[in-house]
């Protein structure tokens, strides 16, 4: 019997997967456990798929580019519908990308959501966002129980590409899809999406620990200065935990099903962190599906306050803009962006979401954040006295999250609309951050950023083993996989600031 060659996934080597020797952690023999799993899956996979095209073809279909005429449905299963579909060329389906007529395309299907944009669960912007575009694999990365997100997409079905026509866009990298697809396939084979319960326990325990320590400190030692200044520490740690796993959980990492993930949001980001879900999860998706992009990506666009990237900078300029000495934001990013994020910035911005769109179920989770403050911390301070310790952590947790988050993105790549495929948009736009241990949990293991980009539905407690796989279908197709340490992404911060300054400057001081 002939042995077949291990690791082979059509186009991608299975030397291109083998694991850089000089990437070396304790959990060495592991990985080497996991590229031969990765090797036999992508394996069982390509037959799979040579299987189908072989069935494919004694049934007389034809082939057009990779596609047959067999119907797929969002989650990949294929029928044959009832009735013929109307067939679209890439050139009309790029015509309809404005707010009041918006298609897109998944797996070659053609849908209008032009109606169902308001109702979307993830706000209506991402759709707008991918409008006249092929959306295959950001709807996957972004949804997780495909069979019911199927059920919407039914009804908006109007059609599907032509034959002739390729899976997504002329200018796109088809090579390059198709590699990422096939590396989510054999990831998907090999359960890296499935969380490990006991480790998003121990996060969440880490986090009730914290807040019962800092009562039980106040009952036993009293409230004095240094017993506030300790347990003001400790709310702070808590705190910043608490945005990480409410991040996880908002990416519906944590269950297996949508609606237990909604609940335990609502707990850690609205009953632990005071903030609304809703509010959060419309913003933080529009930066997922389109990061760095301006202006879609509200994380960049943060204007009249900061320029950022290249474009606004020679916007602002051009107009002669100047709200603000621009050339010294580097400097007021410290004195007004670290310290104000999470005290004035998230939090007026939740708070007037909320009151007007309404969100009553959020309205009531929030306010039983500062009820249970009260109720805890009240009979030590007063009402005006927790409301003052509760901004004061708030205060204290907010430079932490500001670095954090802007250390992997902002002194990225930022542009106008490219119109990239998934897996460079997210890789030109994201950094990884080196791991250790101390690195993994300061930043929630957004270290991991570029596999947390790439794949947000996956458990953070599995970047560290799709790492290599990343890094190399990066290296494949001629992408740079950017690894910093974390002292000098916190420098980049400001040497981006100071670069996006002078941008500014040359274009606004031109004669």
């Amino acid at each position: 019997m002939k042995k077949k060659k291990r690791g082979s996934l059509g186009p991608i080597r299975g030397e291109d997967w083998i694991f850089q020797a000089s990437i070396r952690s304790p959990r060495h023999s592991m990985k080497m456990t996991f590229e031969e799993k990765y090797d036999i899956h992508s394996s069982l996979i390509e037959k799979s798929q040579q299987d189908l095209g072989k069935k494919q073809h004694t049934n007389g279909r034809p082939v057009t580019n990779g596609e047959t005429k067999v119907k797929q449905e969002a989650n990949g299963k294929s029928h044959v519908p009832g009735k013929c579909l109307n067939m679209y060329t890439w050139e009309e389906i790029q015509r309809h990308n404005k707010e009041m007529d918006q298609w897109l395309v998944i797996n070659r299907k053609v849908y209008n959501v032009t109606s169902w944009a308001r109702r979307h669960p993830g706000g209506h912007r991402v759709l707008n966002h991918y409008a006249g575009e092929d959306a295959t694999d950001v709807f996957r990365a972004m949804h997780l129980n495909l069979d019911i997100v199927r059920l919407y997409l039914k009804p908006l079905l109007i059609g599907e590409l032509a034959p002739e026509e390729p899976n997504q866009e002329r200018n796109k990298n088809s090579q390059l899809v198709e590699d990422f697809q096939e590396l989510r396939r054999s990831l998907e084979a090999m359960n890296m999406f499935k969380a490990n319960m006991g480790f998003f326990f121990l996060h969440l325990a880490q986090i009730l620990i914290l807040e019962a320590l800092a009562w039980l400190t106040l009952c036993h030692f009293g409230s004095g200065w240094t017993v506030t200044i300790f347990i003001s520490l400790l709310l702070t740690v808590s705190q910043a935990q608490s945005s990480f796993l409410q991040h996880d959980i908002g990416h519906l990492t944590m269950f297996q099903t949508s609606k237990w993930n909604h609940l335990m949001h609502k707990f850690v980001m609205c009953h632990l962190k005071g903030l609304s879900t809703n509010w959060w999860n419309y913003r933080h998706f529009q930066h997922h599906v389109k990061p760095n992009i301006y202006p879609k990506d509200p994380d960049v666009d943060m204007g009249p306050l900061f320029l950022l990237g290249e474009s606004q900078p020679v916007k602002y300029g051009k107009k002669k803009i100047k709200y603000i000495d621009y050339e010294k934001q580097h400097l007021y990013f410290y004195m007004v962006g670290v310290p104000l994020l999470m005290p004035v910035y998230f939090n007026l911005q939740s708070m007037q979401v909320m009151y007007l769109r309404r969100y009553w179920t959020d309205i009531v989770w929030v306010s039983s954040f500062y009820l249970r403050h009260i109720i805890t911390f009240g009979p030590f301070y007063g009402i005006f006295g927790t409301i003052l310790l509760t901004f004061l952590v708030k205060f204290l947790e907010s430079p932490w999250i500001a670095y954090v988050t802007q250390m992997s993105h902002i002194s990225m790549k930022m542009s106008s609309e490219e119109n990239q495929d998934w897996f460079s948009t997210q890789v030109l736009a994201t950094c990884n951050i080196e791991q250790s241990f101390f690195n993994d949990w300061f930043t929630g293991h957004l270290n991991f950023q570029i596999e947390h980009h790439l794949f947000p539905t996956m458990p953070r407690h599995n970047y560290y083993k799709v790492a290599p796989l990343v890094r190399s279908l990066c290296e494949k197709h001629g992408l740079q996989y950017v690894n910093k340490s974390l002292l000098k992404a916190f420098g980049d911060i400001t040497r981006a600031l100071k670069k996006y300054a002078a941008l500014w400057a040359e274009v606004y001081y031109e004669t």
